[in-house]
């Protein structure tokens, strides 16, 4: 694509510029995924595409598609017992694949009535502007999320479906765009948040994440309150108002 700076096509591609600049200077082999996300980056036409896979020594057949992943038993199996505690389960590039009631609530979003290409946690922190007033530090969020994000390229390099999230968030939003293309940060897997919730007021969240060990590319997410505790009861709250909101509706 005629104008496309380096680090740009990178992005694009969802690979670091730094393995990109590599590739150009033939310092490494790239695999044959890497090569169709650049022919998809690039615009390249059919002899252009055969030519390019020719000189990297690659057969030019298409990609395998992945079957659409599912929550595995076991996580919804937890998923299910939590009650006061809001949970998800995410899967690759961060899409949500299971949510029990208090997560839709915590985070004031029927995920059942988003259609499945657009349920994904990065895309909701980016796009939906309600996400930068119920974190306190939306910040800190969002750039954890990239690095989840980068640390998922870095691992499989030529994925289409993260080049394509990639590539749509780096178009919306100027600072996705400049934190995939800054220093890599190493992502955090627990912590605290601090939610300001329209409806239960302010919730100081312990959040942790659980991968699974029979499908690693999953992870149960689990926001948790101190018995007794201020939030602790304000999740109670919120769970209660839930209850009484679905009945009513």
């Amino acid at each position: 694509m005629a104008g496309l700076r380096r680090d740009e096509v990178a992005v694009l591609a969802a690979i670091s510029t730094d393995y990109y600049t590599r590739l150009e200077q033939g310092r490494m082999a790239p695999s044959a995924s890497v090569l169709s996300e650049l022919v998809r980056v690039l615009h390249l036409s059919d002899d252009q595409r055969d030519q390019l896979f020719e000189l990297a020594g690659k057969e030019a057949g298409r990609a395998r598609r992945r079957a659409p992943q599912k929550a595995h038993p076991r996580l919804r199996t937890v998923l299910n017992e939590l009650s006061v505690a809001p949970g998800v389960i995410l899967g690759q590039h961060l899409d949500f694949l299971a949510w029990n009631p208090m997560a839709a609530t915590l985070f004031c979003t029927d995920f059942a009535n988003v259609p499945k290409p657009q349920r994904n946690y990065v895309r909701q922190l980016f796009t939906d502007p309600a996400m930068r007033t119920l974190y306190a530090d939306w910040e800190d969020s969002a750039r954890n999320a990239v690095a989840v994000l980068r640390q998922q390229a870095a691992a499989c390099p030529g994925d289409r479906r993260l080049a394509d999230l990639v590539g749509e968030l780096s178009v919306q939003d100027g600072q996705f765009r400049q934190w995939w293309g800054g220093r890599p940060v190493v992502p955090r897997t627990g912590g605290t948040k601090v939610f300001h919730h329209p409806v239960a007021g302010e919730l100081s969240l312990a959040w942790d994440a659980l991968t699974c060990v029979a499908d690693p590319d999953q992870q149960l997410i689990v926001w948790s309150a101190e018995p007794d505790s201020r939030t602790y009861e304000g999740l109670r709250f919120l769970s209660s108002w839930a209850a009484t909101s679905a009945m009513n509706s």
